[in-house]
């Protein structure tokens, strides 16, 4: 039940209801609460003023508006309650919530007096009074009967007594202002619980006060409880009791109110069936409520489960992290290790070849050393002819040995510089770079049910990401049966959410799905849409293309390898002098189809070929030399049509940099045109045309030309009866 305390406290007090009545809004406040707030209009705003400007009209119709009328607070700038009485006020004193606050103009009784009511004993109401609920600021000005003219809340009342005789806890003072001290006594006559201090301020054992019987707080929660429960009576009439209910004005009313007053001439019922009708409604209302707090209830157990959830997955992946992070660094030392192994045998390779050529060195210096010695020994000695028996013999070893000294002997063989430079450069990128990548594949997308639709033959797909999705998504595929129960195929791959696929069958019922992917994978399906198409229309014919128009690129996988691609393979062109054939990554076999080329390069006069063939063209020759394929080749001056090597239908008129030819193919005419800058290139090149054909053309290292496709048909030219469009099969 402590969910509920909020419920049963007054907006402008803060403490549970006493004597709570009800305003027209239907909102609670204290009586003694109510009376605190009155707030007195100037004398020149009358209620007949106020209802005759239209201003303060309420949709409350079950006031009698001829005694009460609404008071605007946007016309009059007076707002509504400024706190308790207690607290001392000033003209446009602004009240604690914000509200300006204007004191009535006649004097206020003393404290103790309206601080506890008694009957009889209230000051009366100043004219012109009005009073604003604190919680939907609607304002109204009371009539004669002032705060009597309100109905007091018993249920509301009775629901206070019962919470807080279920309370345990020591009883707290009702008049503390900030947090309320425990109470010492009870005043019966006032019905309020006192702390000490609150007692000697508010309840002075002196003048009326001193009669009044102070008992301790246990015993008044008993007396409260043994207190005989109040009848209601009618706020009009106060001696007649309540006994109708007025389905009108929807407010309980008296006999007498039947007999004299405005509810003459309403609907009313008995109160207890009322009673009990009203209270199944009530019970039927908070059974759907109690479902949604249940699911409530649910969502917030779900909710803590994932919280618990994510601390254990964080948890695991702050391991997992610290784990990736500890092999990265045991793969370094590996690495490191490795490196300084490399680096020491450098290191124990120049120290061996630096002392090999020191040793030997040293011995040739020592030979060398020898002889010089030996020599001038020679030298010393004073015997011709034996000097010169062994001179030219000691000449010869002389030069021989000083050769031997000039051959890079006196070069060091090894340089003490290490040739190793280690490229950290990328790996230190590397580690910069170093983040997390979305491993997942997507979720299942949602088809858009308000936006898919279908017209003729042609439908139209929408789908999304779940809301909650944060997985990344690098594009979709869509796929389609063939209206006829077979298996489904792709129609679609693209970044796009949107589709239209034209040329369905008519009459046909269609299954379509669409699913997600990104560099990670392909995600799940969506839901299955099924939809029909019409049932009248144009001929049946294949799944088209996407959108009203084909798109496609020229197909690296069966060109021949000399052509050169470029432009998202939109570009081609040829590193042979050799014709060679290229075609589209699209075929077609039904429709009007219809794509241009434009001329980037045309270099020393060439003849390209442009035209339509079968899967198994030739491709190492100019199109249209074999039977597989039919086309248009032209150069500076002039065009011929070919098929099978048969040349006909010379025309005028050629190509240079920056034409633009242009390939026709109607399947409902079996025919197709060739075009060059927008206009009609001779005849109708070929006819009879059936099956299955790629959009082709030929050139050599001359000539380089782009792809234009997803074009409308040209305005000169008009479809065949049977026209559909696009086919991509």
């Amino acid at each position: 039940m402590d969910e509920m305390e909020e419920e049963l406290k007054c907006p402008v007090c803060g403490s549970f209801f006493r004597e709570p009545i009800i305003l027209p809004c239907s909102h609670n406040i204290c009586l003694a609460c109510a009376r605190n707030i009155l707030v007195q209009t100037p004398d020149a705003e009358s209620p007949q003023s106020s209802r005759a400007s239209g201003s303060g009209v309420s949709d409350y119709d079950y006031l009698d508006l001829d005694k009460m009328s609404l008071y605007s607070e946007a016309d009059s700038g007076y707002g509504s309650y400024g706190g308790f009485v207690s607290t001392p006020t000033t003209p446009c004193q602004k009240s604690p919530n914000g509200v300006r606050v204007f004191p009535p103009s006649v004097p206020q009784p003393p404290p103790q007096h309206h601080l506890l009511p008694q009957p009889g004993s209230l000051p009366p109401i100043p004219r012109n009074s009005c009073i604003t609920c604190p919680q939907c600021h609607r304002s109204l000005i009371l009539d004669d009967r002032g705060l009597r003219g309100f109905p007091k809340n018993r249920v509301l009342e009775g629901v206070v007594d019962r919470y807080q005789q279920s309370k345990a806890a020591a009883l707290k003072c009702q008049l503390c202002e900030k947090s309320p001290k425990e109470a010492t006594v009870m005043c019966e006559q006032c019905d309020v619980f006192y702390c000490d201090p609150c007692r000697l301020r508010c309840h002075p054992p002196r003048g009326p006060l001193a009669k009044h019987r102070l008992v301790p707080p246990a015993q008044g929660r008993i007396s409260r409880r043994t207190s005989p429960r109040k009848i209601s009576t009618c706020t009009e009439h106060e001696l007649e009791n309540l006994s109708m209910y007025c389905v009108q004005c929807k407010t309980p009313v008296c006999y007498q109110c039947l007999e004299e007053g405005k509810h003459g001439t309403h609907e009313v019922k008995a109160l207890g069936a009322m009673w009990k009708l009203h209270k199944g409604q009530l019970s039927q209302a908070l059974n759907g409520l109690s479902d949604r707090a249940t699911e409530a209830k649910e969502f917030l157990v779900q909710l803590r489960n994932m919280v618990q959830h994510i601390q254990e997955n964080g948890v695991e992946f702050e391991a997992c992290l610290v784990a990736q992070c500890d092999a990265l660094i045991d793969a370094l030392n590996r690495r490191k290790a490795q490196l300084l192994s490399q680096v020491n045998k450098e290191h124990e390779h120049k120290l061996k070849v630096v002392r090999d050529q020191i040793s030997h060195c040293t011995v040739k210096l020592r030979q060398t050393t020898g002889l010089m010695e030996y020599c001038l020994e020679v030298i010393k000695e004073n015997d011709p002819s034996g000097f010169l028996q062994i001179s030219d013999a000691l000449i010869r070893r002389v030069h021989m040995t000083e050769g031997q000294w000039g051959k890079g002997t006196l070069t060091p063989r090894m340089t003490s510089d290490f040739d190793l430079t280690l490229d950290s450069g990328p790996l230190l990128q590397t580690i910069h770079q170093l983040d997390f990548v979305q491993m997942k594949v997507p979720a299942a997308p949602m088809l858009q049910l308000e936006e898919c639709c279908t017209q003729n033959n042609s439908a139209t797909l929408s789908w999304k990401q779940p809301p909650l999705s944060t997985i990344a998504v690098e594009g979709y595929i869509l796929e389609l049966d063939d209206g006829n129960g077979g298996p489904f195929r792709e129609v679609y791959v693209g970044t796009e959410t949107i589709c239209t696929v034209d040329g369905l069958h008519f009459n046909s019922t269609y299954k379509s799905r669409v699913k997600a992917f990104n560099a990670s994978g392909v995600g799940q399906y969506s839901k299955t849409l099924i939809m029909q198409t019409s049932e009248t229309g144009l001929p049946p014919c294949d799944i088209q293309s996407i959108g009203s128009v084909a798109w496609f690129t020229f197909d690296p996988a069966s060109a021949h390898p000399d052509i050169i691609f470029s432009n998202d393979n939109l570009t081609v062109t040829c590193n042979s002098y050799d014709d060679r054939v290229v075609m589209g990554n699209s075929s077609f076999s039904r429709g009007v189809h219809y794509w241009e080329m434009t001329v980037d390069r045309y270099d020393n006069h060439p003849d390209p070929a442009f035209g339509i063939a079968r899967g198994d063209v030739m491709k190492e020759v100019m199109l249209g030399k074999d039977d597989k394929a039919w086309a248009m080749y032209v150069d500076n001056n002039r065009s011929w049509f070919m098929h099978n090597n048969s040349h006909t239908n010379r025309t005028d008129g050629g190509i240079s940099k920056g034409a633009t030819i242009g390939v026709l193919l109607d399947f409902t005419r079996r025919i197709v045109i060739f075009l060059i800058n927008d206009e009609q290139q001779g005849p109708v090149a070929f006819e009879g045309l059936e099956g299955v054909y790629y959009p082709a053309i030929s050139l050599n290292r001359n000539v380089q030309v782009t792809l234009h496709t997803g074009l409308p048909i040209p305005d000169f030219y008009t479809p065949g009866e049977a026209d559909a469009t696009g086919s991509v099969c």
